[in-house]
């Protein structure tokens, strides 16, 4: 199995760090005990994005509270030759009041301090028992349906199919997230 660092994950940042259309983001979740939504997620479904192109399947997102309060970020999937494409980034929450709208950037460690390669990390929807969650970015443009199980069934993923267009997202294009 090898291990490549995603050769676009900068690219992905700044994508979503320009979306943003004014009043046109969805509501974040109210509330979300980070130390209970780190571990891994895995896709279900996504809209497509450049960032992701490479990705044919078991595709993941693992987070992991630090002890200084940031949330270390690690995407990966496979690529149609079944390699493992890894991006690791960072995430913080900058408003208390607003536990579901993190930023987050996928920028080497040294430059994260610049004022670009920042974006949204949006928890518009989320599970009480923390089993789904449905994440966008800026202005809708953005959307992966993350649940705890790798596989779920026809009916739990309409439900989040149909939670997502309720919330005003394009459905119809949706990527499906097979695993390998």
């Amino acid at each position: 199995m090898r291990h490549r660092m995603n050769p676009i994950a900068v690219a992905a940042a700044l994508a979503l760090s320009g979306a943003a259309a004014a009043g046109d983001d969805v509501a974040t979740v109210p509330a979300v005990d980070l130390q209970r939504y780190a571990g891994t997620w895995h896709e279900q479904a996504r809209l497509p994005n450049r960032f992701q192109e490479q990705c044919r399947s078991d595709v993941t997102a693992t987070y992991a509270v630090q002890a200084d309060g940031t949330v270390e970020v690690r995407n990966q999937c496979r690529d149609a030759d079944g390699g493992v494409v890894t991006a690791v980034g960072l995430a913080v929450v900058d408003d208390p009041a607003q536990p579901g709208l993190l930023r987050v950037t996928f920028l080497p460690a040294g430059l994260r301090w610049l004022p670009f390669g920042h974006a949204q990390y949006r928890i518009v929807a989320l599970d009480p028992d923390y089993r789904w969650s449905i994440v966008g970015g800026e202005d809708r443009r953005y959307l992966w349906l993350l649940t705890r199980s790798p596989q779920i069934d026809a009916s739990e993923r309409q439900a989040l199919i149909g939670r997502a267009q309720a919330l005003g997202y394009d459905t119809t294009r949706l990527i499906a997230s097979p695993p390998r």
